[in-house]
């Protein structure tokens, strides 16, 4: 008699922080990278705050231990929730690129200032999938964010992204 053993489902973190995003990440892309192997998942996506600076260096990590990497990064918005980016080819990564060069350009040394409208503007939200993450105040069970802001904050950038693949991330 044999028992079927049930498979483990494909899993990959999609937020992940290498030690580009000041203050919030600390390890090494390739200590990022070594340990989502050693944990058996199947993709890592590098997500740091309005930079791509982490990438590159995951990049030849991942290569090296056979991992899919997804490219991507953490869009800090001035006056929308957080969007993670994560460019489908190499077009939508440079125009990511461009974006974020944008943003920094506007700010000061090691400061990033964008807006919703700059995401979707002149095409800069084509081929991107987009994850909206819900502001770390917002409270379900009462008494704490403002859920019908955000809710409003939602559908606005729905309609501000009509063609593009946008979700919603959720965290215990």
């Amino acid at each position: 008699m044999s028992v079927a053993i049930p498979s483990v489902p494909a899993y990959a973190e999609l937020q992940v922080t290498t030690n580009f995003s000041f203050l919030r990440g600390a390890s090494h892309a390739g200590e990022l990278v070594a340990r989502a192997k050693a944990l058996g998942l199947n993709a890592l996506a590098i997500t740091d705050r309005n930079t791509l600076a982490g990438v590159v260096r995951a990049h030849a990590a991942a290569k090296a231990a056979d991992l899919k990497l997804i490219v991507g990064a953490r869009l800090d918005l001035q006056d929308a929730p957080s969007l993670l980016c994560l460019p489908t080819d190499r077009a939508a990564y440079g125009r990511l690129s461009a974006l974020l060069s944008l943003g920094q350009r506007r700010a000061q040394k090691g400061q990033c200032t964008l807006y919703l409208d700059d995401v979707c503007a002149q095409e800069a939200g084509q081929g991107q999938n987009f994850i909206i993450l819900a502001p770390a105040d917002l409270n379900h069970s009462g008494g704490g964010g403002d859920q019908t802001g955000f809710t409003a904050k939602l559908r606005h950038i729905r309609h501000m992204l009509p063609k593009a693949a946008v979700y919603l991330a959720a965290s215990p």
